[in-house]
């Protein structure tokens, strides 16, 4: 008798899949049976997992932003006034076309007309470019002025770097600050940044002083530092004498400038052209 566990198809015999040692029940027919469509929930890139470990499990919200900002501003609110960058910034503000025209007034005797055009817009730039520019002038013309005159015992002098750094940059800012506290004691109306931008552009003159110095005549070097000293000290007269015409004062403010100026001018030319 056959076994019934087996089907004959077209001579072959061959087990029932459902009866065979091992197999598995084939799955009922579930056509009829539809799943819900998730398209609708479908996720966007990145999945929130992802995005938890890129920006941490909670992101920073707006609240968090605003009370760093405000620790940002606090924190700026610890220095004072004078030492914010934010403070200087519109004293950079210039151009070529207003640095250009400036240092033209500073070559010319115009009778205080430098001071009145910067009144309005006074200006860092122009007296910090011109002290580090001469800063490296005065140095190198002056070791090579050196050189032209020595020429064996010759060896450079860093040290003219350093001289020219102090000398320049205190003559810019320092001088300015103490005349500032004296003219506020006369009662003469002159801002500290005004005066700044008016000692810094009268040493323009003494870049081009300067590189006629490199010529090894010693009558020549005196007659072009002292014309460039007399040049600056009148710019800084005439400019500074346009705020004092009514104070008593006015004479001694005027001659200690021009000594000052003079003073600086022999400095210039022992150290930097001996």
């Amino acid at each position: 008798m056959a076994d019934p566990n087996f089907r004959n198809h077209d001579g072959y015999t061959s087990l029932s899949p459902s009866s065979a040692p091992g197999s598995v029940p084939a799955v009922a027919d579930t056509d009829a049976t539809h799943l819900p469509s998730q398209e609708g929930n479908l996720q966007t890139f990145p999945p929130i997992n992802v995005h938890s470990k890129l920006l941490g499990p909670h992101p920073p919200s707006h609240e968090a932003e605003g009370s760093r900002q405000g620790s940002v501003n606090e924190a700026q609110g610890v220095f004072p006034q004078f030492l914010r960058v934010a403070t200087y910034r519109p004293y950079f503000n210039v151009d070529t076309e207003e640095v250009s025209q400036r240092i033209c007034y500073s070559l010319l005797l115009n009778g205080g007309k430098f001071i009145s055009t910067v009144n309005h817009n006074p200006d860092l730039y122009g007296p910090f470019w011109i002290c580090t520019t001469l800063i490296f002038v005065a140095s190198a013309f002056g070791n090579l002025a050196t050189y032209l005159s020595k020429h064996a015992s010759w060896q450079f002098d860093i040290g003219k770097v350093t001289w020219a750094a102090g000398l320049f940059y205190a003559y810019t800012f320092l001088v300015p600050l103490l005349s500032y506290f004296f003219l506020k004691y006369i009662n003469a109306a002159l801002g500290l940044i005004q005066l700044c931008s008016l000692y810094g552009y009268s040493l323009f003159v003494f870049i081009p002083a300067s590189v006629i110095s490199l010529v090894p005549v010693e009558i020549l070097r005196w007659v072009v530092i002292a014309g460039a000293g007399l040049v600056s000290a009148a710019f800084l007269a005439t400019n500074i004498k346009v705020h004092l015409e009514s104070n008593n004062w006015s004479f001694v403010v005027v001659m200690g400038v021009i000594i000052l100026e003079a003073c600086f001018a022999l400095v210039f030319k022992i150290l930097f052209f001996p």
